[in-house]
């Protein structure tokens, strides 16, 4: 009975989502994803709107990722805002009885049954303990996590009808799907929140300017998470930073440097640092809302350092190498044109002062450049230039004078110098001298042995050429419609010496075979000018 009344609730949620789609022009969005209009990201958010909390998450999530929407889209989604009515005290008290076995009323001392922040996943409560420990109860939303694997089930049903419009895509959509799945199963289990919380909070725990809340396990679980209250006041209220006597250039600066600590030292970073969840507390910078972390491995932390140098040094080669090394390839690559790409943006950039260069703006445009080549960079480091971009914004904001290229590049120096010193090691640099001395002993013996088979004929050079696949189409297509034509101008010619002699069965004294050839020919002729028309290659 309980499945045959999810079906059901399933089909009309699927007819929902399809009825309000198809009002925003669902074909004409789906089609136009692809060409990058620019009439259709509002309308896509606008859907996103109407079709309540899960599409607004799931659009927040795409929001974050600039390999798989243009970046009209993203713009747009961003705009997705979590002003969503709160649930009842009695449906939260369930959420978290179900969790502790055990009442919001029997657990705290006090309980504000009026949510401080409703958002389309979880709902915030101020709420003290019963040691006297102010803190903040985040309680999930009754059955939201069912609600978005049936949201995204369906989502995989309409693109599985409509995949062929993906077809000529950077990006497959059943795996963009997977990447949205996993994403919302993570921030959906607030338990994970909770250990980024302690991460993050053991990372910066020798930064004096920084401050990351407690987490309170007892009272933290899959749906609830509980964690020490920060009174503070948003790091982009101006008054109150000016009136408690902060310098806002210092303040600014130490957002930076402490951004550039979780990327470049940690690979591990706050994914939505936008003003909101970054507060000014007893001089402290303190951050909160841990449900999306950005983390890189320790080769993607490298690359990255080595992305910044190549910037700093202007070195082509160097940036495309880390590009091609990190990306996913999607197609064939020109490396040629993907040089000439990169050189035209240093170009066009660094001919001017670094004063004037944003680094959220130059890496996206190499993020776009890699992309044009067909090369997919990993997801955590789109989100990362997200999150730069928001860094940017916000230290914009306090202190306008301060560019974030300007402190990134000293920063990333000086960082590169200390690995340097800290990984240099007496015994690995032996091991690796004796290899070097052992392969350049064995150098001479081994031009002699190619010389022995070119001589011999033995040696062979193995040529590949890329993209061959593609020519030997279009030369089989050209072909197929040179015979075509002449099939068709055959038929015309004997067609025409058919009605000449007006030989075989007559229709008004008119040869009746004639007169079929000449009509299938002009239905062969006509096939063959529209398929050419088609193709556009005229």
């Amino acid at each position: 009975m309980f499945r045959g009344n999810r079906m059901k609730n399933s089909v009309s949620r699927f007819r929902e989502i399809v009825k309000v789609l198809a009002s925003y022009g669902f074909g004409y969005i789906l089609e136009n994803t692809i060409k990058k209009e620019t009439s259709s990201p509002e309308n896509l958010r606008k859907a996103f709107e109407e079709l309540g909390p899960t599409f607004i998450k799931i659009g927040q999530i795409l929001s974050t990722r600039p390999d798989l929407l243009a970046p009209a889209y993203i713009e747009e989604l961003s705009k997705l805002q979590d002003n969503v009515l709160a649930e009842t005290y009695e449906d939260i008290n369930q959420v978290f009885f179900q969790e502790f076995n055990i009442y919001i009323e029997d657990t705290f001392l006090y309980f504000d049954k009026d949510p401080i922040a409703s958002a389309s996943v979880a709902q915030v409560h101020h709420a003290i303990l019963k040691d006297g420990s102010f803190v903040v109860v985040k309680i999930q939303r009754p059955h939201i996590a069912e609600k978005m694997a049936t949201d995204i089930s369906i989502l995989r049903r309409i693109v599985t009808l409509t995949k062929a419009k993906f077809s000529d895509t950077l990006i497959n959509p059943e795996e963009a799907l997977d990447e949205i799945l996993a994403s919302t199963e993570l921030e959906l289990d607030f338990k994970t929140e909770g250990k980024n919380i302690d991460k993050f909070r053991a990372l910066n725990s020798d930064v004096a300017f920084v401050y990351t809340p407690l987490v309170h396990w007892k009272l933290t679980g899959k749906t609830v998470v509980t964690m020490e209250n920060i009174n503070g006041f948003k790091i982009t209220d101006m008054k109150k930073l000016k009136s408690e006597g902060y310098d806002v250039s210092d303040v600014g600066k130490k957002l930076a440097l402490s951004f550039f600590k979780q990327i470049f030292n940690d690979g591990f970073f706050h994914g939505d640092p936008h003003p909101g969840n970054i507060f000014i507390s007893e001089g402290k910078i303190c951050y909160i809302d841990f449900g999306i972390m950005g983390e890189l491995s320790t080769g993607l932390k490298e690359s990255l350092n080595d992305v910044i140098t190549a910037i700093a040094y202007e070195d082509i080669d160097k940036l495309i190498s880390v590009i091609m090394s990190i990306g996913i390839k999607k197609g064939y690559i020109n490396r040629n044109k993907l040089h000439e790409d990169i050189d035209y943006l240093f170009a066009s950039y660094l001919s001017t002062s670094l004063q004037n260069i944003e680094i959220s703006t130059l890496l996206q445009e190499i993020f776009e450049t890699a992309r044009r080549n067909n090369i997919r960079l990993p997801k955590d480091f789109t989100l990362l230039i997200r999150c730069l971009l928001i860094i940017e914004g916000v230290v914009a904001k306090i202190a306008p004078d301060i560019k974030i290229l300007d402190i990134a590049i000293p920063y990333v120096k000086n960082h590169n110098k200390r690995y340097l010193l800290n990984k240099f090691d007496i015994d690995d640099l032996l091991i690796a001298s004796t290899a070097f001395i052992d392969s350049s002993i064995k150098l001479p013996s081994k031009f002699n042995a190619l010389a022995d088979s070119i001589i011999s004929g033995r040696a062979k050079i193995q040529l590949e050429h890329n993209n061959l696949e593609k020519s030997t189409n279009d030369l089989n297509r050209m072909v197929n419609r040179l015979i075509f034509a002449i099939i068709v101008s055959s038929m015309i010619m004997g067609s025409s010496l058919i009605l000449n002699t007006n030989m075989g069965p007559k229709v008004y004294n008119i040869s009746l075979i004639g007169i079929s050839g000449y009509v299938i020919a002009a239905l062969m002729g006509f096939w063959l000018i529209i398929s050419i028309l088609k193709s556009g290659k005229l």
